[in-house]
């Protein structure tokens, strides 16, 4: 089995080669990366993959800049092997990422999705902790070993709060190319194709030992748009719409957490301050109305 990679790519150059050699550094050489480049204005980037000699890492630049829901689901249809992640563009694989991951496949062929341990990082690459990381874990399911959870109870586990680290998610190619990116949720498409590849009979792996850095920075897509509280719009959109497909199903647990999304509201609350310092009057009525409506 050779974990495939693929770099949906958009941001600084420096970064990106950092996550290449994290890759190349791996004790166990059985990956591929694919760098998929959305246009990014640095002609550095083309540059110095067209001197790269590993046949296992390719580059391709889009003929035009897709947006980043169009450009995960271009890595989504790219992909040809067994397993796949989408990593981010400024993460990094611990030396034994590669062969932990093919460890658990091995042992666990049931697994859909494997959520590995993650440690936090900062710009810099420091230890990091921030607010949210600490919610994530306390809100992630407590185990000793690698585990496998499913259903409802996985369902309503991660709509009461996505306590997972996207980028650093394992897929078993097969399953995971049954679904696609909502791209009219660019903000929280990550948590809907889970939530969707759950509610499809999937499960998920998840394993305590840490094996991927997870850069936190304030920069990202997410941290944007949060004082404006156009995040916050989606947010409802798609837990509306979760609550009615969890109905469907019958998982009324799991309805009821897309119902109240109480760390959601949480959420809206913590960052109130910043919306009426940014004086966007219409951002604080969108995080009001996030916090206090359903």
């Amino acid at each position: 089995m050779t974990l495939e990679l693929l770099i949906p790519y958009w941001g600084d150059p420096q970064r990106l080669f950092a996550t290449i050699e994290s890759i190349r550094a791996q004790s166990d050489p059985h990956w591929t990366v694919t760098v998929v480049d959305d246009c990014y204005p640095d002609p550095s980037v083309a540059e110095h993959f067209a001197r790269e000699p590993d046949p296992r890492i390719r580059y391709e630049r889009n003929e035009t800049n897709l947006g980043i829901a169009a450009n995960w689901q271009r890595c989504l249809e790219l992909a040809s092997g067994d397993t796949l992640m989408f990593m981010g563009c400024d993460d990094l694989l611990e030396p034994g990422f590669v062969a932990r991951v093919r460890e658990l496949v091995e042992r666990h062929p049931e697994a859909d999705i494997i959520q590995p341990g993650v440690r936090v990082i900062d710009e810099r690459g420091r230890p990091a902790t921030t607010l949210a990381d600490r919610v994530k874990a306390w809100l992630r399911p407590s185990v000793s070993g690698p585990t496998v959870l499913a259903g409802e109870e996985l369902a309503a586990s991660l709509l009461r709060g996505n306590w997972l680290y996207w980028p650093s998610l394992v897929f078993r190619t097969e399953r995971v190319k049954q679904h696609e990116f909502r791209r009219d949720l660019p903000i929280i498409l990550d948590l809907a194709l889970v939530v969707d590849m759950v509610a499809d009979g999937c499960n998920l792996l998840l394993d305590p030992e840490v094996t991927f850095a997870y850069r936190r920075h304030a920069s990202s897509m997410s941290g944007t748009t949060l004082a404006d509280g156009s995040r916050f719009a989606q947010d409802r959109r798609y837990f509306a719409q979760t609550e009615r497909q969890m109905h469907r199903l019958g998982w009324a647990r799991a309805a009821r957490a897309a119902r109240w999304r109480w760390t959601s509201r949480l959420h809206g609350l913590t960052v109130l301050p910043d919306a009426a310092r940014s004086h966007r009057r219409a951002g604080v009525a969108q995080v009001l109305r996030h916090v206090v409506g359903r």
